[in-house]
């Protein structure tokens, strides 16, 4: 049975769940679907065309698939937002809807958004990534799986976050940032995301290669095709490197540079 708050306004096209709490003055419209076991705390709004899976909780204030910022979009449009399964999105998170028919913007799975991050329309948020307080994402983003973005990470539409990267405080994403890399608070790689592969359950020897992978594309002083044809020849089986150049190959932003310190000592430990 739910339990929603007499307050709240809830549509009939919505289909709500089992053990679905929806707190005070929440709105929730046509054609949303709420998983079992959500919490939907107060002055909470759930826009129309909206999924969100079993076990998530939206803290207060939210705004989840209401229409996108974007001079395109015409009121009739029908498009998606879909959030996935055991979700935390906290106070005075926005997620917008496509402005183009049948598109979506999607969370995935056990993600969490920590407050007021902005999720702008048809981006894609992987499963297991967490945003922390005042990260904005613009259009047509792509944050991959166990992805970590720290606070206040400003990333511009249409660019790539690869699988397991690490994006520091108060950084400015223009461009990709590859599987495994960390992009420090200068807005350089400045190598792997040791800690997140340690977490994931990469062994010593799996981190270890990554390792070389990464130093080889960005601090061995060659260029991106040099780099590239180096990883497939030295690491023709590794699948970790198969992903890491599979990502930069697919990049049509280009890639975030490498911290110019650390390869002018990767030229050097080379003799370069």
């Amino acid at each position: 049975m739910s339990g929603i708050h007499p307050t709240a306004v809830v549509s009939p096209g919505a289909v709500i769940g089992r053990n679905v709490t929806i707190g005070a003055y929440s709105v929730v419209e046509n054609d949303c679907s709420i998983g079992d076991n959500c919490i939907i705390d107060a002055h909470v709004k759930i826009a129309a065309h909206t999924e969100i899976g079993s076990g998530t909780r939206v803290y207060f204030g939210a705004v989840i698939g209401d229409d996108p910022q974007d001079h395109r979009f015409k009121p009739e449009v029908v498009s998606y937002t879909k959030i996935g399964r055991n979700v935390t999105l906290r106070e005075y998170v926005t997620i917008h809807r496509s402005p183009f028919p049948d598109c979506t913007t999607e969370v995935g799975d056990n993600t969490l958004l920590m407050a007021f991050v902005h999720v702008g329309h048809d981006a894609k948020i992987g499963k297991n990534v967490t945003v922390a307080n005042n990260s904005v994402f613009a259009g047509h983003v792509i944050v991959s799986n166990g992805a970590v973005v720290s606070a206040y990470v400003l990333v511009h539409q249409f660019c790539r976050i690869g699988q397991l990267a690490m994006i520091g405080g108060r950084t400015l994403v223009r461009q990709d940032v590859p599987d495994f890399c960390m992009l420090s608070e200068d807005n350089t790689v400045c190598g792997m995301n040791v800690i997140g592969l340690r977490r994931a359950g990469f062994d010593d020897e799996r981190r270890f290669q990554i390792k070389k992978i990464i130093k080889t594309y960005f601090f061995r002083g060659l260029n991106s095709s040099q780099a590239l044809e180096q990883i497939a020849n030295s690491y023709p089986d590794n699948p970790d490197a198969a992903a890491f150049t599979g990502f930069i190959l697919g990049s049509k932003r280009g890639i975030m540079p490498a911290n110019p310190a650390l390869a002018a000592l990767g030229k050097k430990s080379k003799g370069e």
